[in-house]
């Protein structure tokens, strides 16, 4: 499955350290050029879904020749060149197809937006796919596909809640479980919601249904988003996610459990269970400084990856390191630098656990 090509291990270990100033920030600059031959097609598309919120889309700002542009990181500080052929032009994999679908809420077909289905490229924006592709489609010998189905807003505790979540609380404050919903803002009751009741009402895990919907719906028209393909393996998931989150504390609180309830949904849900995942911690979150529910978020995504059951199957990528600043919620200021570096780290991770099978 794996090209017979030297990879670059030297940018995982450096996001599980503890963090380093700013301007130390490891950077992965060490991939070869594509090559823009296409992949072997008598094998399957491997498949990575990428899900989340906000800093899953694309906010790294391309143009422009100052700090914190992709073309000021790649032509004067002489970064990622990978991304540029010899006559500086930006680079194309043909082995790697990146898709973008997104919708709010649940499935409806007439709503969905494709933001994006072509090769692999720089676009005028660029998010953690680029850098993920680029490591994923120079190790993997076999088509691949980044398949992202996310929008911004959406918190794991409630939006994106896994079926099968059971009512839970935290110091005596109850959330919804899945497909439950209060009543009003005034009235903070929780129901449970009917199937084929008002299908404007809003519950828990509806954009979870949603975002798995229109990745399948992706997936079974699969020579659209891959030309020439006719079949497929779902090869890993990798989730960036937790800022809306961090302003509910029974949310933060449980946020470990609900990530090993949406891996173990996941997997479920595209008959994958080998499927591995990569999870990216906050940019702004260091493991030193942490407080509050962003502790409790990280706490319980690295608890999470080190549980016994998710042992070669499970990764968290410490970002910190590799955030040019800003935060989150700013997404990061629209630094190409902290995407690229984001998606380099997601994607190195999910190689080393691939390496495990």
């Amino acid at each position: 499955m794996f090209k017979k090509t030297k990879l670059f291990a030297g940018l995982l270990g450096l996001c599980l350290m503890a963090s380093p100033a700013l301007a130390d920030a490891p950077i992965n600059d060490k991939l070869p050029d594509p090559d823009g031959k296409p992949a072997d097609m008598s094998k399957p598309v491997q498949v990575f879904i990428v899900m989340g919120q906000s800093n899953t889309l694309e906010f790294g700002k391309v143009g422009g020749d100052k700090d914190g542009t992709l073309e000021h990181a790649v032509k004067t500080e002489k970064l990622y060149p990978f991304l540029v052929d010899d006559a500086g032009n930006w680079t194309t994999r043909q082995d790697v197809r990146q898709v973008h679908v997104m919708g709010s809420g649940g499935f409806d077909a007439g709503k969905t937006k494709f933001q994006r289905n072509a090769w692999l490229t720089v676009n005028n924006k660029i998010g953690i796919d680029t850098g993920a592709g680029h490591h994923l489609g120079n190790a993997i010998d076999a088509p691949v596909m980044v398949l992202r189905s996310s929008i911004g807003n959406r918190s794991l505790g409630w939006d994106l809640l896994p079926p099968g979540t059971p009512r839970y609380s935290h110091n005596g404050v109850e959330s919804a479980g899945y497909m439950e919903t209060v009543q009003s803002k005034k009235d903070k009751t929780i129901v449970k919601w009917e199937k084929g009741g008002d299908m404007l009402q809003w519950y828990a895990g509806l954009q979870y249904d949603g975002d798995v919907a229109r990745a399948k719906q992706v997936l079974e028209n699969l020579g659209e988003y891959y030309p020439g393909a006719t079949k497929y393996e779902i090869a890993g998931f990798i989730w960036f996610q937790g800022d809306k989150d961090r302003y509910n504390e029974v949310h933060a609180a449980h946020y470990g459990k609900n990530l090993q309830r949406l891996f173990d949904a996941l997997r479920k849900e595209f008959d994958a269970p080998d499927a591995k995942i990569v999870v990216g911690t906050l940019g702004q979150t260091s493991k030193e400084n942490a407080k509050g529910n962003e502790k409790l978020i990280m706490d319980g995504m690295f608890a999470f990856a080190a549980d016994a059951q998710n042992k070669g199957k499970a990764a968290v990528v410490y970002t910190h390191p590799l955030s040019m600043g800003s935060s989150s919620n700013g997404h990061y200021g629209g630094n190409a630098k902290t995407y690229m570096n984001f998606g380099l780290g997601l994607g190195e991770a999910m190689v080393e656990l691939l390496k495990n099978d």
